[in-house]
């Protein structure tokens, strides 16, 4: 008798499932983009005669914008509604798609990149809010552990999908089939968006955005990843010490701003009443340095594998699928493990994050570069997969429940965003060490010598990204052991 009553309290129609199919469409093409370009870096630094710094930009401009615009987004979403905010940002992200590949020179493709970052961060935070919003009870850990799984997968994925289409298209332009393949994508999921999802309208008593809030945070941002990039090439001059500096100066001037607009009664870009929640304040920290180094692992090996041992943009593909396959078996069983073990699940994964990425460090410490194959970083990378899988999922869900459901798109954005900065300063920093490590012998090296320099690079590079994952697997203590399901 219980059990009959209480079913029907825990169901949804057949249409909200198929919703949540359209938004996590959407989370695919944001989070491939995120990684597909790491196999077409080489190409590209070819075809467009590219620099170093350069080769940062394209990813690390992207991320930023992405989050720099999840923000506002979701306090837009929370007013007038998540679903519009989703279309025109993916319809946008759809049409930076085809600039990108069509983008002429290295400063076009940043610029087209950043603009496809915007578009991105804009119908993100829409998809956590929305399914937040949807979903009852024990359903909304369900789609949250599939949202997981595409996150992972997608991510991991990214470096497969470039590679079989710089295959099937050429290593002369075939970089610019990662991003037009984006467009039939987009096409159908714009139009099921329109036709399928909810309009559902949470907080709309916000009163707009907060620019200046904005032009603080974004002017902080990027005052720290400008020298972070570009302070390896250039020496360290005065210049990226003094950046560093006003950057911090920027955000403390931010957050203090935000608590202004809050006592007027305003609407802030951060409401600050989000960080009187320690288990919200740790989460974020935890996102930002979890995705620093989940991200940035794709970057360092797709560098090594072809720049380092000559493989082709395809076989630096084929080494992330071990961590594709773990993300998808981790992210399936996660929400089940949730409910059992509660924070558990979240150690375990970080855990497994961290056991792999010092594995994978230890390889390329010890192993001969001209040894090096995907068969050794199999079990390493499997691992980490599923740590990943298990902690992505279980993680925004823990961190999204600790706030009011009316602020669901603020509390989406901020974690998107701490995401974001997370991948783009992972990036930067990776991208620094790696090729600052770079110390070729005068004269021609030989291929044996250039093998054997990226190789220790790539060391170097994975040291801090296994150090970013042990700090992780600390953190995830700062989070509450159980939520509501």
């Amino acid at each position: 008798m219980t059990d009959t009553t209480a079913a029907p309290a825990f169901s949804v129609p057949r249409r909200t499932w198929l919703s949540l199919s359209v938004l996590l469409l959407g989370v695919a093409m944001a989070l491939l983009d995120t990684t597909i370009v790491n196999v077409a870096l080489p190409t590209i630094r070819t075809s467009l005669d590219a620099s170093e710094s350069t080769l940062s930009w394209i990813i690390s401009g992207y991320a930023l914008a992405f989050g720099l615009a999840l923000i506002p987004a979701g306090r837009i979403g929370d007013r007038f509604g998540h679903t519009w905010v989703f279309v025109v940002g993916l319809a946008g992200f759809t049409l930076a798609s085809l600039w990108c590949g069509l983008a002429t020179g290295p400063t076009s493709l940043i610029v087209a990149r950043v603009v496809q970052g915007l578009f991105g961060g804009m119908f993100f935070p829409a998809v956590t809010a929305l399914i937040q919003l949807m979903f009852p009870g024990p359903l909304r850990g369900r789609a949250f552990a599939v949202m997981g799984a595409t996150i992972g997968f997608s991510t991991a994925l990214g470096p497969i999908v470039g590679g079989l289409l710089i295959e099937a298209f050429g290593t002369g332009d075939g970089w610019r089939s990662i991003f037009f393949v984006n467009l039939p994508f987009g096409v159908v999921a714009v139009t099921a968006a329109i036709l399928l999802l909810p309009r559902i309208v949470a907080g709309s008593q916000a009163r707009g955005v907060d620019l200046l809030g904005l032009v603080l945070l974004a002017g902080g941002l990027v005052a720290l990843l400008v020298p972070l990039i570009q302070g390896q090439d250039a020496g360290w001059p005065l210049w990226t010490w003094l950046s560093l500096g006003g950057g911090v100066v920027l955000l403390v001037l931010f957050f203090v701003w935000e608590s202004a607009v809050a006592r007027r009664g305003a609407t802030p870009l951060v409401p600050p009443g989000l960080f009187r929640h320690g288990h919200f304040t740790g989460g974020v920290i935890l996102a930002m340095v979890y995705f620093a180094a989940f991200t940035s692992i794709f970057f360092t090996i797709s560098i090594l594998w072809q720049a380092g041992l000559g493989h082709t943009a395809l076989e630096s593909g084929l080494v992330s699928i071990p961590f594709a396959i773990g993300s998808i078996l981790g992210a399936s069983q996660s929400d089940r493990l949730a409910v059992r073990l509660g924070r558990s699940v979240l150690v375990v994964g970080t855990g497994l994050v961290a056991l792999g990425l010092v594995s994978v460090w230890l390889i390329l410490t010890t192993v001969d570069a001209a040894d090096l194959n995907h068969w050794i970083l199999l079990p390493p990378l499997l691992v980490a997969g599923v740590g990943s899988g298990m902690f992505i999922a279980p993680n925004a869900q823990f961190i999204v429940a600790t706030v009011d459901r009316a602020e669901a798109g603020a509390a989406s954005g901020v974690v998107g965003t701490s995401q974001r900065i997370g991948s783009a300063a992972g990036i930067a920093v990776i991208g620094s060490v790696l090729f600052g490590s770079l110390d070729f012998p005068a004269g021609r090296p030989t291929p044996a010598i250039v093998a054997d320099t990226f190789a220790h690079a790539a060391a170097s590079a994975m040291a801090v990204s296994a150090a970013l994952a042990v700090l992780a697997f600390a953190l995830v203590f700062a989070l509450p052991k159980r939520v509501a399901h």
